[in-house]
């Protein structure tokens, strides 16, 4: 009875999914979950609708991928049985053709007034003749393929028509077994089901054929309807729009300018103006204590091949704006890290603006960074910033967020207070998640060092700049090497014995 009613309360879930043929699914369905090997199953609808019964069930990811093939192959059956496959190459022979006559006028014109120009409108014509005979041949070559561009359409449709029917029930059962863990999974099968997905066929399929099929036919597909106004009138704003900004925000961007420069000029002087030898010792000694004597030892060596072939002072100044933007961004991005974690809509309005910062190519946004600060290093280290600030915010929240319910609510049952739960277990919790964030940010800020040196940034991003514009390969290898030893020193002092 038990067995009966768990059978009945089933079918009665499986109807409520497909809503339409229940009966047939629910013998489908039993059939596909009875083996954990495949089953198969054939959908003839799903095989004759195609990409319209997955749109319908809202299966939009397959219903795409599907349309795209069954796409392509009636472009091809349209353009072997109907196009004008021909249409380019017998532009080019009437082009060629024209051009011939022209020559033929400029012969007979030769003839009778300049006898020395004959052999040369002679070689031409010929020249043309042959070119258009090939063109001839490429025509009668096409028109003779046209059978089996047709043909190998239709075996393309036929294979994916089968496919369909045959991935069809196997795909559904698995949106059904979604669906039984997650109602908010939309089965489909409402009205606007089927209007988008016989809205989106239809454009997707008409527009494809009659582009490839009959090139020419519709003007307005062959270029986007634009107009060089929009373009020029869309510039002049966003120029207007940043004068403006740039002249109200004076006061904001000097005081930005002097907090990075007085970080900056630190760092340089810290790093560039002290004996060598103590900046040797201290990092060797750093990462020591970080990451072991093994790890020390081959610091050391890397420090050494900086100093050797003389990239020590461009290192350090490498290191003291790497240093500069990875500092900036770390102050900035746990705090804001810290903060996200417990608001979500917060986050949720900042991750789109972290998304633009990783997405959008350094080029671009060095754009408006010059027209705030000009060039140079403190450009540079915005627009490091900018690359790079982005991981240590998110691994942050990433980190806060993991930190178990369980032993929050404990500290909270035995009185703890909000600042207590954050220092004592939230950020212990979460330190490996912090670190990688901070480890991520400083290796994504050294991926900036070549591009800041083409705003001023100098240091050894200089020397690989310098070695590209003159293919200076020696140079540029050497220099590549001295940055990825920066690199691996920061990485382990950051890291420290989780690494070794």
């Amino acid at each position: 009875m038990n067995k009966e009613n768990k059978n009945i309360s089933r079918a009665k879930l499986i109807s409520d999914f497909v809503i339409s043929n229940s009966e047939y699914y629910i013998k489908e369905f039993k059939k596909i979950g009875s083996k954990p090997s495949y089953s198969f199953s054939f959908n003839l609808f799903a095989s004759l609708l195609g990409p319209i019964w997955f749109g319908m069930r809202n299966i939009w990811n397959y219903a795409l991928a599907f349309l795209i093939i069954e796409t392509f192959a009636v472009v091809q059956i349209i353009r072997g049985l109907f196009g004008d496959i021909t249409k380019d190459a017998v532009e080019k022979i009437d082009k060629i053709q024209s051009t011939i006559d022209f020559r033929n006028q400029q012969l007979e014109a030769a003839i009778q007034n300049n006898p020395d120009k004959v052999d040369v409108y002679k070689r031409a014509i010929k020249s043309l003749e042959d070119a258009m005979q090939g063109y001839v041949l490429d025509v009668q070559q096409v028109e003779a393929s046209a059978i089996w561009i047709a043909i190998s359409g239709v075996g393309i449709l036929i294979l994916v028509k089968l496919v369909q029917g045959v991935l069809a029930n196997t795909i559904l059962e698995k949106r059904y077994s979604e669906w039984l863990s997650n109602k908010l999974i939309s089965p489909g099968m409402k009205m606007k089901n089927y209007i988008l997905s016989g809205i989106f066929t239809a454009v997707i399929m008409l527009f494809s054929v009659v582009h490839y099929s009959f090139p020419g036919l519709m003007e307005i597909m062959n270029d986007f309807p634009t107009h060089p106004e929009i373009r020029l009138t869309s510039i002049k704003w966003v120029e207007i729009i940043f004068d403006y900004a740039v002249i109200k925000g004076d006061a904001l961007f000097t005081a930005i300018t002097i907090g990075i420069r007085s970080v900056l000029d630190f760092l340089e002087l810290l790093f560039v103006k002290t004996p060598w030898v103590v900046i040797i010792t201290t990092i060797v000694v750093l990462t020591a204590l970080s990451a072991g004597i093994r790890t020390s030892i081959y610091s050391a060596g890397f420090l050494a091949y900086m100093g050797f072939l003389g990239f020590w002072v461009k290192a350090m100044t490498t290191l003291a704006l790497l240093g500069t933007a990875a500092i900036l961004s770390i102050a900035i991005g746990i705090p804001l890290g810290i903060y996200c974690a417990r608001r979500q809509r917060f986050y949720s309005m900042i991750r789109p603006i972290m998304d633009f910062m990783q997405t959008m190519p350094a080029f671009v946004f060095m754009i408006p960074v010059i027209a705030f600060f000009g060039t140079g290093k403190v450009a540079a280290v915005i627009i490091t910033m900018i690359f790079g600030g982005t991981p240590v915010v998110r691994l942050t929240v990433l980190g806060l967020r993991g930190v178990p319910e369980t032993i929050r609510e404990a500290a909270i049952a035995y009185g703890a207070s909000k600042w207590y739960l954050l220092r004592k277990v939230d950020l212990p919790l979460a330190t490996p998640s912090i670190l990688a964030g901070v480890n991520q940010t400083v290796m994504l800020s050294l991926a900036m060092v070549v591009v800041a040196s083409l705003i001023g940034a100098k240091g050894l991003g200089q020397d690989v700049l310098e070695a590209l514009q003159y293919a200076n390969v020696g140079q540029g290898i050497l220099a590549g090497i001295a940055i990825l030893f920066v690199a691996l020193i920061l990485d382990r002092v950051v890291q420290g014995k989780k690494r070794v």
